[in-house]
């Protein structure tokens, strides 16, 4: 039980950072998502209407997210037993990469690594080539905590819904943080996210024993 929760906490600081990046790359890009595709296939729809810019940088960011849940994929098929491992350490490259070009003045190459490595990260927790915690869909955790309410209120598990909540409030509180930071300090903020990745990515090796199984998620969340 003590892995699993460190494991769900794991999973809501991820989302955090998630979120984090995603309100910083919204402000950088001028409205557009790196993480919530929902939002920029909204956009990009709208865009083809002729209601809003940003047609083309809209369609990259999906783009650009696609191709990095298949890099996280085939990084993590690669890494083998270090599945995770491997993953954790494309994602935190890919954002310090990202930082380093929003301060070379390189904003839309910037963003489109961004929603590259916010797609790997929703391979953290793949197993068997399924997801099975998506950290950045903020809209099936919501239908997950309504579902395991309902079922509390039938009589079953009483805190099921616990886990996808903590994925909605981790991101909501990351997304906070990041609005403020990119505030005091501009697009400066995302070495703040390189940063905590990085030391995301060390917290996970150092889990009981460094072992992938300490990572171990029973059903999705």
């Amino acid at each position: 039980m003590l892995e699993d929760r460190r494991t769900r906490l794991f999973a809501a600081m991820l989302s955090a950072n998630a979120g984090f990046v995603d309100a910083v790359g919204w402000l950088t890009s001028g409205g557009l998502f790196v993480s919530f595709m929902s939002g920029n296939v909204t956009k990009v729809g709208l865009g083809l209407a002729g209601r809003l810019g940003n047609l083309a940088l809209g369609a990259g960011l999906i783009t650009a997210f696609v191709g990095g849940v298949v890099a996280g994929s085939l990084v993590g098929r690669a890494a083998g037993k270090r599945q995770r491992a491997g993953v954790l350490w494309l994602v935190t490259g890919m954002l310090a990469v990202a930082a380093l070009g929003l301060e070379l003045g390189l904003m839309v190459p910037a963003v489109l690594v961004l929603a590259a490595s916010m797609g790997a990260k929703n391979t953290v927790f793949a197993e068997n080539g399924e997801v099975k915690v998506g950290l950045t869909y903020m809209t099936g955790a919501l239908v997950r905590v309504g579902k395991r309410i309902a079922t509390a209120i039938l009589g079953g598990d009483r805190l099921g819904w616990v886990a996808p909540a903590t994925l909605f409030l981790g991101m909501v509180a990351g997304a906070m943080l990041g609005g403020i930071t990119q505030m005091a300090i501009g697009s400066r903020a995302l070495w703040v996210a390189s940063g905590v990745m990085l030391a995301l990515t060390l917290y996970a090796r150092a889990l009981p024993g460094g072992r992938e199984d300490a990572l171990a998620v029973d059903e999705p969340i």
